[in-house]
């Protein structure tokens, strides 16, 4: 997927081009166009968004649809046959989601196809030299297009510090695939997340043509869904993702060196990362850094009523979990009226919940008569609350 890349010309050095201002779409026909785009006539053009959940524009949680629009035409305009695809987390409607967040709107004024990647089957595809993962199952439709372009929004990461154009192909991982990359035990001998190793594994054969980078409103703190939304207004672009990346771990105040699946893969050789060693436009562009909160190194969830039971939980239903008691702590006890204390349980680890205990996702399944059990791996915070909604409405 990186051989005979039209974004690629006789230029020397990696290349990274930046721009900033109020608007969005302006910011990205400007780093587009100093792009090399002859080469893109007559070719299938893939723009794989962060869709994952439906969130509304500027929510910063899922790309600015204007960046998108803007792809789009520039690329059209160069000749190109464009469409947008992605494969969102488990339990997630892609049709309502590409609805909420703004991107059926522009879609369907230009006319652009929107795909769900997870309708069709996959296509497995080997990791030679991957340490925690050793093969793949992707979406069948990438094999239809020319070129994959990641367009991420800049986010921070409870688990894998930041989210960009890398751990964005992740999101071309058919269906529950994405799950395993959360449920893998430890390496020995090897301090780093299972997942980030996995996401530098990902990368040596998933791995996009461009990297279009969504800084118009990113998320700082607890993202990449529980933050708060931080106004940037840059747009980042680069043939090399990894370079691309490592510019926006830059202007967030971090760098690719401390986000580990980014460090793993440069190491490896699979893309630059050293900052010195990419040439980036324009030359002042440090003013535009706006250092992000970072995500606490060690996540406690404290709400008044509710304990956390957690024993060998996975990342994703520990996400799900924290969005879904930001959103909803509050009602939570209206579900169990005659309680004034709430046990919630994930994880796989556990012989024994007290009785009435929330046991969400599907390593509970074995304590499924203690409470009120939620499927799902993970389920997303709507469906836990209509879990509950559900016993509520089946005990009247």
């Amino acid at each position: 997927m990186i051989v005979d890349n039209p974004f690629v010309n006789s230029t020397p050095g990696t290349n990274v081009y930046v721009t900033k201002g109020p608007d969005a779409y302006d910011n990205t026909q400007r780093a587009l166009r100093a792009m090399p785009l002859s080469g893109l006539k007559g070719l299938r053009v893939l723009l794989k968004p962060n869709i994952g959940r439906s969130a509304r524009p500027g929510a910063a949680v899922t790309t600015n649809p204007a960046v998108i629009a803007a792809a789009i035409d520039v690329f059209r305009e160069a000749g190109a046959i464009v469409a947008i695809g992605e494969s969102p987390i488990i339990g997630v409607d892609l049709e309502e989601a590409y609805r909420i967040c703004g991107v059926t709107k522009i879609a369907q004024a230009r006319k652009c196809p929107l795909i769900d990647m997870d309708k069709r089957s996959f296509v497995e595809r080997s990791i030679p030299n991957g340490k925690v993962i050793k093969t793949l199952q992707i979406c069948e439709d990438i094999d239809d297009f020319d070129v994959v372009v990641s367009i991420p929004i800049m986010k921070m990461h409870m688990h894998t510090h930041v989210t960009l154009s890398i751990k964005n192909m992740k999101g071309c991982l058919w269906r529950r695939s994405k799950v395993k990359l959360h449920m893998l035990p430890p390496v020995e001998g090897d301090d780093n997340k299972p997942i980030n190793i996995a996401i530098a594994d990902m990368s040596s054969v998933l791995r996009p043509h461009l990297a279009i980078i969504d800084g118009s409103v990113g998320m700082e703190g607890l993202g990449p869904s529980a933050g708060t939304p931080k106004e940037l207004g840059v747009v980042v672009v680069s043939a090399d993702p990894f370079a691309a990346d490592s510019v926006a771990c830059e202007l967030m105040g971090t760098s690719a060196k401390e986000t580990p699946h980014l460090a793993i893969a440069g190491q490896r050789g699979y893309g630059v990362i050293d900052i010195d060693a990419i040439t980036i436009h324009p030359s002042h562009w440090r003013d535009w850094i706006k250092p992000f909160d970072r995500p606490p190194n060690n996540l406690e969830i404290e709400f008044p009523n509710i304990t956390v039971l957690d024993k060998n939980s996975c990342s994703a239903c520990q996400s799900t979990l924290l969005l879904f008691l930001k959103k909803y702590a509050d009602q939570l006890l209206d579900y169990f009226p005659n309680q004034k204390h709430v046990h919630i349980a994930i994880g796989k680890g556990h012989d024994h919940v007290p009785d009435k205990t929330l046991c969400i996702g599907n390593c509970m399944l074995n304590q499924e008569g203690r409470g009120v059990f939620v499927h799902g791996c993970p389920p997303v915070a709507s469906e836990i609350l209509k879990a509950l909604t559900d016993t509520v409405n089946d005990c009247r």
